[in-house]
């Protein structure tokens, strides 16, 4: 017999039968809480089912799931497109505005539709929002389409400042929306497992709008900055819209006046942090853009 084959059939089972593992081990231990039956003799065998499952999927993670990805990479990057989208940031940056402007017509159109069918100014405030960000994403998408960043420091600087003063007027209808939910019990309700996706996701495209933020301030793009400071005021929305669908969910506890404060404080929050990224970035371009007239002139 040989033991090397059969401890690595042991200890790397195929993908399918860990992802059967899991599941059998995880209704098993949730049968046994709900049952009360954590010391009876058939737990103790779902127990080292458990634990066999976890080091299977720990061992899996740490010594085999790094090179699966490492050849997936290498294939991805073999596509022409694919390694673009990965080395090239400028090209990344224009194609997540092309897919970011799709998503936010495409959310526009639904709270238009659903303006139609209910007449609730709840979604015709959040139509615009969406229209708003969509005009943004236009412009600097158009102008990267037109342009190659670094080329025209003054034309990125004029766009950079004009797409600015249009993300000050996210904080009317964001105003407005925050009235709403604190006097006419609007927000977001998601049914069932789906708000934990959302919270999934606002974290994720949260903490990448951050990150982003940094990372793409030592190219000195004006334009790229813009952009990923709209995706910015838009995690920060979202984050807004989360706590609301929170409330509806889990805090049937808590009294409404708290829920209320708490609201005004995130959307306090999230309004002043959207102002402060505006008004830096027309300050500093209108700066520079000044600097750069007065150079002009005293070269000539």
């Amino acid at each position: 017999m040989d033991w090397k084959k059969l401890a690595k059939m042991i200890l790397f089972p195929p993908v399918w039968l860990q992802l059967i593992l899991v599941i059998t081990s995880a209704a098993g231990l949730i049968w046994v809480f709900m049952n009360g039956l954590d010391t009876a003799p058939v737990a103790y065998g779902i127990y080292v089912l458990a634990f066999y499952t976890l080091t299977v999927v720990c061992l899996f993670c740490i010594l085999v799931l790094p090179q699966r990805f490492k050849r997936m990479k290498q294939r991805v990057l073999s596509i022409p497109a694919a390694n673009r989208l990965v080395t090239d940031r400028v090209f990344r940056t224009e194609v997540l505005l092309l897919l970011s402007l799709a998503a936010n017509l495409l959310y526009a159109g639904v709270n238009v539709v659903s303006w139609f069918l209910l007449r609730s100014w709840w979604f015709v405030c959040l139509a615009v929002y969406y229209v708003i960000l969509s005009v943004m994403r236009y412009l600097l998408a158009r102008y990267v389409r037109r342009h190659d960043i670094g080329t025209d420091r003054y034309a990125e600087l004029k766009r950079a400042v004009v797409c600015s003063y249009i993300l000050l007027l996210v904080n009317v209808f964001l105003s407005g929306a925050v009235l709403m939910i604190l006097y006419q019990d609007k927000g977001y309700e998601y049914p069932g497992m789906l708000i934990y996706v959302m919270a999934l996701y606002t974290f994720y495209i949260t903490v990448n709008a951050i990150i982003n933020l940094f990372r793409y301030r030592r190219f000195g793009s004006p334009v790229m900055s813009t952009a990923k400071i709209i995706s910015m005021a838009a995690a920060l929305v979202s984050i807004l819209n989360l706590e609301t669908a929170m409330f509806a969910s889990f805090g049937g506890e808590m009294s409404r006046d708290n829920q209320r404060l708490m609201i005004i404080f995130t959307g306090a929050g999230v309004a002043i942090a959207v102002i402060w990224m505006s008004l830096y970035m027309i300050i500093r371009c209108t700066r520079e853009m000044k600097r750069s007239k007065e150079q002009s002139y005293g070269s000539k």
